[in-house]
C-alpha cells in the first residue's frame, strides 16, 4: 500500500471519530443542564478542554459560555476540531483514496458532510441542536459500521481501525481527566447527589451508562467507574478495549516492532495501576502519560508507514 493512502484512511477514520465524539460531548453537556438542581450550572469551558483546544479558544476574546462554546466546537471553520473542520477534512481525505475504500462509503461521509453544512445554524440553536447532533452521531456511526461491514480486511482496514481507535482512546481520557475534576465547584463536589450526577455525566459522554449499570454495579461510585472505563477490555469505548483494538490492527503490518513495543508499554503500565485508588493529582499525572504515550504511538506510525513532511523548499 502507498504510504499516501495509509496516511489519509488514517485521519480519515480519526477525523470522522472526532466528530462523532464532540457531537457526544456537547450532547451530554447540554442534557446535563436540564438535570442539575435549580441554581446550579455545570460550566462549558470544560468542553473546550477535552478537546484540547484551549489556545485555540482563548485566541479571540470571548467568555466561555453555551453560546460561544456550541459555536466553536460545532460550526467555527477556522477551529480544526470543530464538527465542520473534522468532517470537512475527512471528506477529504476520503476523497483522494476512493478507489480503495468503498464506494458507498464516499456516498454516506459526503451526504453527512452536506448534512453538517446546511443544518450547522440550525444545530446552534437549543431548539434544533440535539436533532442536529443525534444526524451526526448517527452519521458517523454509519460510516464506521459500513466500513466494518463491506470493507475487505487488508492494510486499509487496520490502518482505519488503528485511527478510529487511537482517536478514541484519546478522546476517553480527556473526558475522564476533564469531566472528574472540573463539571462543578469544588465546595459542591461534597454533595453525594452531585457526585453521583458527575460520573453519570462521564459514563454517558463515552455511551457507557446503560453498560455499567448491567455489567458493574447498580451504584455509580469513581472508584468503579474509572475501572469499568479503563479496563473493561469488552465496553468498546474503555481505554484498554481500544488499546487492544490498535494492537491486534499493528500486527498484521510489516516493519511493526517499534509500534507494537510502544502499544504493549502502554498495556503492561494500564494492567499494573489501580485507578481506582488513584487521588485525583496522581490520576490526573497517569492519564497525561497515557496520552504522551498515544502521542508517540501516533509518532512510530508515521514514520514508519507516512510519507515524510513536505520541506519548505520543496513547497515553494
Amino acid at each position: 500500500m502507498l504510504s499516501r493512502v495509509a496516511e489519509n484512511i488514517y485521519w480519515l477514520a480519526r477525523y470522522v471519530e472526532r466528530a462523532e465524539n464532540t457531537a457526544r460531548l456537547v450532547r451530554v453537556n447540554s442534557h446535563l443542564v436540564l438535570d442539575t438542581p435549580s441554581g446550579i450550572t455545570p460550566g462549558w469551558a470544560p468542553l473546550v478542554e477535552i478537546a484540547g483546544l484551549y489556545n485555540e479558544f482563548h485566541s479571540v476574546d470571548r467568555e466561555s459560555n453555551e453560546r460561544n462554546v456550541v459555536r466553536f466546537l460545532i460550526g467555527d471553520a477556522n477551529n480544526p476540531g470543530s464538527i465542520i473542520s473534522s468532517l470537512a477534512a475527512a471528506r477529504e481525505n476520503c476523497r483522494t483514496v476512493r478507489d480503495v475504500l468503498p464506494r458507498s462509503s464516499w456516498e454516506k461521509l459526503n451526504e453527512l458532510y452536506l448534512f453538517a453544512k446546511e443544518n450547522v445554524q440550525s444545530g446552534l440553536t437549543k431548539s434544533g441542536r440535539d436533532n442536529f447532533l443525534d444526524g451526526i452521531i448517527s452519521g458517523s456511526q454509519q460510516i464506521v459500521g459500513l466500513l466494518g461491514s463491506v470493507m475487505y480486511r487488508d492494510e486499509a482496514w487496520h490502518f482505519a481501525r488503528i485511527g478510529r481507535n487511537l482517536e478514541r482512546a484519546d478522546m476517553s481520557t480527556r473526558i475522564i481527566d476533564v469531566r472528574s475534576t472540573d463539571l462543578f465547584p469544588d465546595d459542591l463536589l461534597e454533595s453525594r447527589s452531585l457526585d453521583t450526577l458527575q460520573w453519570i455525566s462521564v459514563l454517558r459522554s463515552l455511551s457507557g451508562y446503560q453498560n455499567y449499570r448491567r455489567h458493574v454495579a447498580i451504584r455509580v461510585s469513581r472508584a468503579e467507574v474509572l475501572e469499568f472505563l479503563f479496563h473493561n477490555s469488552l465496553f468498546p469505548r474503555s481505554f484498554m478495549h481500544c488499546i487492544d483494538a490498535v494492537d491486534e490492527s499493528i500486527a498484521h503490518l510489516e516493519n511493526a516492532d517499534a509500534a507494537l513495543r510502544g502499544i504493549r508499554a502502554v498495556k503492561r503500565t494500564l494492567r499494573q495501576t489501580n485507578v481506582g485508588e488513584m487521588t485525583q493529582a496522581s490520576l490526573h499525572e497517569f492519564i497525561d502519560e497515557l496520552q504522551i504515550r498515544i502521542m508517540q504511538l501516533h509518532t512510530y506510525l508515521a514514520k514508519t508507514y507516512f510519507p515524510p513532511p513536505l520541506q519548505l523548499d520543496e513547497v515553494g
